[in-house]
């Protein structure tokens, strides 16, 4: 077990030895792998914990909890997660003049790593979005906005998703990545490739995708909208 007391006493020493060069974090980032070198300290690493993922029998026993509560919001802020895979920090700055209906895709803008993205949604939820979208008041800026006429916050929509979780009395909370990892898991399992989910994932790169284990997103959305169609929900 780590001594505290002793780690932070050792530290103040070194940075009192080192305060005069003004060192940046390169520098210590270097010296203190040198050390490492020298003592003979091998890096431990850990294996990832793989996420949990819901099952199919799971998504649909809360989804139609969903649909029962005929709140239509909350189902299409669900679908649209499901359908996306979009984080919930990109879900809530989606304004209505980024979905494109006629084209089934809906633009992420400045998403993680403040880059822009497009996402596709299936050509059958096209009629539903569409008619949500006419419904909803003509002042209205962001797709989804709270009672409050705002958008809403991240907690807003994790209160969402763990209320209808407590609703189907889920033996795990069902978070917005719980229906992202359930979404991309599921379409590898449809055999679709790295390669076609990376530009619609928002994952930097093939390699961030291997939990689930650069084409244009014309060529993605083909074979998306080829599997979607048997998709749960």
């Amino acid at each position: 077990m780590i001594d505290k007391a002793a780690v932070i006493k050792k530290a103040k020493q070194i940075a009192k030895l080192l305060r005069s060069e003004r060192p940046n974090y390169l520098y210590l980032k270097s010296l203190f792998r040198q050390v490492r070198h020298e003592l003979g300290v091998k890096v431990e690493t850990h294996p990832k914990k793989l996420p949990y993922v819901p099952t199919e029998e799971e998504i649909k026993k809360y989804y139609e909890v969903v649909w029962a509560s005929q709140n239509i919001k909350h189902m299409m802020i669900i679908k649209v997660m499901i359908y996306t895979g979009v984080r919930v920090g990109e879900l809530i700055k989606i304004k209505i003049d980024d979905v494109d209906i006629s084209n089934c895709q809906i633009k992420i803008n400045a998403g993680k790593g403040k880059k822009d993205r497009v996402v596709p949604f299936p050509v059958s939820f096209r009629e539903v979005l569409s008619v949500y979208i006419k419904s909803i008041n003509q002042k209205q800026i962001y797709l989804f906005e709270s009672n409050w006429k705002k958008a809403y916050s991240d907690r807003g929509i994790r209160k969402i998703l763990r209320e209808y979780t407590d609703m189907a009395k889920m033996p795990h909370t069902i978070t917005p990545h719980k229906l992202r990892h359930f979404l991309f898991t599921w379409m590898k399992r449809q055999g679709i490739d790295d390669a076609l989910i990376q530009p619609y994932s928002g994952h930097e790169t093939r390699q961030s995708l291997e939990i689930y284990s650069k084409l244009s997103i014309t060529d993605a959305q083909k074979s998306y909208n080829k599997v979607i169609t048997t998709f749960p929900i």
